[in-house]
């Protein structure tokens, strides 16, 4: 589009989309699992709350977006066992098939996350404190699967789970990217604190319906996100430097 006073040349939104869609800043961009592609976080946080109460432990929504939001298993472990509160041998089993069931019925993708995967040029993967069956169930579940190509990376993998950044690092060795030239997509402090201990550029993500009633973009600010936003279709546009999201 041309200015008619100046005779200066304006690229157009969309066209300035085009210019960016390569995303040629990164050589890998990494999606969070739960909370980024899948409004997962709600449904697994509900799930572990009643199961803790069934063995007596007593905890809030808040105390677990807190302590376990992207986070592994061991560190509701390491939480009960602080307070002599041990769990059973069979509490993981038992909270994997909790979590299952509740996925059967009522997960769904987060909107606008399959159009920005089927979008990208760069290489993209997915990096998660979930363990690979539940991974690949629920990106099965949401018709996902297909989109990630096998390219799964689980903190099963990895000595040390979110915060710590093993899980990118592994992530991005194993897809030939250096952590300067990674991207980062992250919807949790632990998350968010993990990529950028790894060198990485984050974005944090707030669209899923766990921050529904939290300032998310606070959170994940404080925590050192580069950027925050709230709907996938604003992804490419945040790179384009387009968005009234942006933070």
């Amino acid at each position: 589009m041309t200015d008619p006073t100046t005779g200066t040349a304006h690229a157009t939104f969309p066209a300035a989309l085009a210019a960016t869609g390569d995303m040629p800043r990164y050589d890998l961009i990494i999606f969070d699992c739960d909370g980024v592609l899948i409004d997962s976080e709600l449904l697994s946080c509900n799930a572990l709350i009643d199961l803790l109460r069934q063995h007596g432990i007593d905890v809030d929504l808040d105390l677990v977006f807190d302590r376990f939001l992207g986070r592994s298993p061991q560190a509701i472990v390491e939480y009960c066992t602080s307070y002599e509160r041990p769990l059973p041998d069979d509490f993981q089993r038992k909270l994997t098939m909790a979590v299952r069931a509740t996925f059967a019925t009522h997960l769904k993708p987060v909107p606008g996350a399959a159009k920005v995967m089927h979008g990208l040029k760069t290489r993209y993967c997915v990096a998660s404190s979930s363990d690979l069956e539940r991974m690949e169930y629920a990106l099965r579940r949401t018709g996902l699967s297909s989109l990630v190509q096998g390219h799964l990376f689980s903190a099963e993998m990895v000595r040390r789970s979110k915060p710590a950044p093993d899980l990118f690092l592994h992530a991005a060795a194993a897809m030939g990217a250096t952590p300067g030239r990674t991207l980062v997509v992250e919807d949790s402090v632990s998350g968010v604190r993990a990529g950028k201990a790894a060198g990485m550029t984050v974005w944090g993500f707030v669209g899923g319906s766990h921050y529904a009633t939290r300032d998310g973009r606070a959170l994940l600010l404080a925590a050192g996100a580069d950027r925050v936003f709230d709907q996938m279709t604003d992804f490419h546009a945040h790179e384009a430097g387009l968005s009234d999201h942006d933070a």
